[in-house]
Parts: structure tokens; C-alpha cells; sequence
């Protein structure tokens, strides 16, 4: 296997041990990274670590520190940093089961492939992922790597396990702050039926290959075209999708009825309450 390993040693349940192997299943996308430079000579900009009154310091000088209080520090040296780093174990224990639905979406932060060490772990891996998959049920426990412990989850995915890097609660805020402000209302059933026949019409297996990222695709072409253009400067206006109506207010039953292919019969629908389409600006921004 090309990749290199996240980590190496095994899974424990009960008193049954199972040999793995962790890899990364995600790779970071093809972003653009911009440099600062300077202009008039071309040369890059370098950054020095100065110290207000000091001025340029060495780097063996610099040592880490916590602010407790403003301009207060309590300083710390790399041996400190270490001595209290979790010691790296070589077993993730499912310490619990739980149902899937149970872990709300905004835990999840970074999927891994979990295969078996050897051909012997293979019979035990296997009976892990089909009880999985038969209980439906998703493996908890605690990953210790670079001396830190990481909450997982461990659940079947085609032949094989992945492994899911948790986020801790307090890692994540409650959505109750940002959606009090919803009304408590029902929306009327002609206009629930269009919103489902719209969904039910664009409904089509994921294909992550037919996405892509514009921005970074039109940041390729604007580099081409500069490069070729021998410094003149360009500029072009790119079309934003869904910005040939004018003004926020709406009628939402003729636009559903539009999207769903029926505008042509549509005949103008009464105006509807407020709380119906109301301006997006009134939610809070996140």
C-alpha cells in the first residue's frame, strides 16, 4: 500500500485482539497558494520574529507560553510540553456501542481506512464489520497519537472498517443559539407537496466526480491567461447563478411551481403570509 500508515497497532474488544492498520481516507484539494511579494523588485516578503522594543530574536530564545492575564504569561519549555503528553498506546479499545443516528453530524471531523495488520487478523476483522453492520451499531473509543487522545468511531464500510475522528463537546457549539429565532410554524401542504416533487426531481445518486471546485478552476485559467498576458492585468466578470431576480420578497408558490416544471400553467397565487417568505436577513449569521 502506497500510503503511508496514521497508525499501527490494534483493536481491542473484550478479550479479542485484532492487528490494524490505520491510513488516511481524505487528501487535501488542489488549492492555490498565493505568496506576498514585493512589487517594485519582485522578491518575496520574509518574515522575522521580533520582540516590541527587542527587535529580531534568535529561535532558540523563544520559548511557548499561556497568557493568563493581559501581557501576563506563565512560560513553558518543550521538556514541561512533553513530560504531560498521553503516552502513545498501541490498543483502541471499544469501550461502547452506540446507534449510528446517535452521533449527531457535527461530531464527525476525519474519516481513516481501517485494515487488518495480517492475514491472520483478517477472520477477527471480518466478524467485527458484519456484527457492526448486522447490530447497526458504531464502536467507541480512544485513539492516543502524538500525545494527544482522540475520540473515534469505528463502523463498517464495504469490505472494511473506517475509522472517524470525533469532535469533544466542547469542541462544538449547541445549534439552539443560532436557530431560536425560527418560527414555530406549519407550512401550508401546497407548498410542502411542490418542495417535495422539486427534491423528488432532483433526486440522482452522489457522484462526487461531477463536483468541482470553481473557484479554484477559475483561478488556474486567470493564472494561464496572466502568464501568457506578460503581467497586463485581467480582469473578468463571472456570472453568479441564480441572481437574475431582483429584490428578496418572492412568491413562493411560483417559483416552486417553476422549478418543478408547472410555471407555464400556474395561475398568479394570492400573496401569502410574511412568516412564509420571510427575508433571509433575519436569521443570525453563524
Amino acid at each position: 500500500m502506497a500510503a503511508r500508515a496514521y497508525w499501527r497497532g490494534q483493536i481491542r474488544l473484550a478479550l479479542v485482539s485484532i492487528p490494524i492498520e490505520i491510513y488516511p481516507a481524505t487528501r487535501s484539494g488542489a488549492a492555490i497558494q498565493f505568496h506576498q511579494i514585493h512589487e517594485p523588485s519582485g522578491k518575496r516578503i520574509r518574515y522575522e520574529k521580533v520582540a516590541p522594543g527587542v527587535g529580531p530574536v534568535d529561535r532558540d530564545e523563544i520559548v511557548k507560553g499561556y497568557e493568563i492575564g493581559k501581557g501576563d504569561y506563565v512560560l513553558l519549555d518543550e521538556e514541561e510540553i512533553e513530560a504531560v503528553k498521553i503516552e502513545s498506546r498501541k490498543t483502541l479499545e471499544l469501550v461502547q456501542f452506540v446507534e449510528a443516528h446517535e452521533i449527531d453530524v457535527l461530531y464527525y471531523e476525519k474519516p481513516y481506512f481501517v485494515v487488518p495488520a495480517d492475514d491472520l487478523a483478517e477472520e477477527a476483522y471480518v466478524v467485527l464489520r458484519d456484527a457492526l453492520r448486522q447490530t447497526r451499531k458504531v464502536g467507541l473509543g480512544q485513539l492516543s497519537v502524538r500525545g494527544r487522545e482522540q475520540l473515534v468511531s469505528i463502523k463498517p464500510c464495504g469490505r472494511g472498517l473506517v475509522m472517524e475522528v470525533l469532535r469533544y463537546a466542547d469542541e462544538v457549539y449547541k445549534a439552539q443559539g443560532y436557530f431560536r429565532d425560527i418560527d414555530d410554524i406549519e407550512p401550508e401542504p401546497d407548498l410542502l407537496d411542490l418542495a417535495t416533487a422539486l427534491i423528488d426531481k432532483k433526486t440522482a445518486p452522489f457522484k462526487p466526480a461531477e463536483f468541482h471546485d470553481r473557484y479554484v478552476d477559475a483561478l488556474h485559467r486567470l493564472i494561464e491567461k496572466k502568464s501568457k498576458a506578460r503581467g497586463r492585468r485581467i480582469l473578468e466578470d463571472v456570472e453568479e447563478p441564480g441572481r437574475a431576480g431582483s429584490g428578496n420578497v418572492i412568491d413562493l408558490m411560483a417559483a416552486l411551481k417553476k422549478s418543478v416544471g408547472e410555471g407555464a400553467r400556474a395561475k398568479p397565487a394570492p400573496a401569502k403570509r410574511k412568516s412564509a417568505a420571510r427575508p433571509a436577513t433575519k436569521r443570525k449569521s453563524a
